[in-house]
């Protein structure tokens, strides 16, 4: 049987319905306030202000310091030199530094007006008798390595952005292996104030009096707690 083809043309669809035009109020244009548009061009209306930092022209120094961060973060630091990222927690450290204060060495003027002082009894026909030394914060990389190699300083402290960091780096070492009580601190400015001086790598304390002996015990007891037994966490 041959089957009947399917007519063609189904359904006609309706026509869409005439779209209804909406009224728009229209605004109202008060006369007393005239549109004023602002023109950029040269010589014409200040242009606005815009954050320009990232076009500024830094200085040298502070352009190796961003780049440094930023080399840090991707690169593989090795454990001797990443050992300095832990710093001392803020609070021991402020212990730390009123301690060290109290051990300054003395200023040019008083060395000068001790010699003074010693030179006129010495003219008056007085016995020279030298001045006993007074115990003070040792400081430079050559006195400390000499302190710990002679297992004479108590408490070593170094600062953690010596550059080169080579001139520190095997002081932790070397502390471990002569059983001193090391530490890292922030900011080297910060450990040469209590030296008179700029900048310095790192201190000892070699002696105290007999009142501070406690607070530097206990300075010991934390930092060995934190530093000589916690060698290879920090690594």
């Amino acid at each position: 049987m041959v089957q009947k083809k399917a007519k063609k043309g189904g359904k006609k669809v309706a026509a869409a319905p005439l779209a209804v035009k909406k009224l728009v109020p229209q605004k109202v244009v008060n006369p007393l306030f005239e549109k004023r548009p602002r023109n950029f061009s040269i010589g014409q209306d200040i242009q606005p202000k815009r954050d320009l930092s990232r076009f500024v022209r830094w200085p040298k120094y502070i352009r190796l310091q961003r780049q440094k961060a930023v080399l840090q973060t991707r690169l593989k630091v090795p454990p001797p030199i990443n050992q300095f990222t832990s710093a001392l927690d803020k609070q021991t450290a402020t212990q730390l530094f009123k301690l060290m204060d109290k051990y300054r060495p003395e200023t040019k003027e008083a060395k000068k007006e001790r010699l003074k002082a010693r030179a006129a009894d010495k003219a008056e026909g007085k016995a020279d008798a030298p001045t006993k030394r007074a115990p003070v914060v040792r400081h430079g990389i050559n006195t400390v390595t000499t302190l710990i190699e002679k297992k004479k300083a108590q408490l070593v402290v170094i600062a953690n952005d010596v550059d080169p960091i080579e001139l520190v780096v095997f002081l932790p070492a070397l502390c471990r292996k002569m059983g001193v009580p090391y530490c890292i601190v922030k900011n080297k400015a910060r450990l040469g104030r209590v030296v008179r001086r700029k900048t310095t790598t790192c201190l000892a304390i070699t002696q105290v009096e007999s009142g501070d002996r406690s607070s530097l015990n206990k300075l010991v007891e934390v930092v060995k707690t934190n530093y000589n037994e916690r060698a290879d966490e920090i690594r």
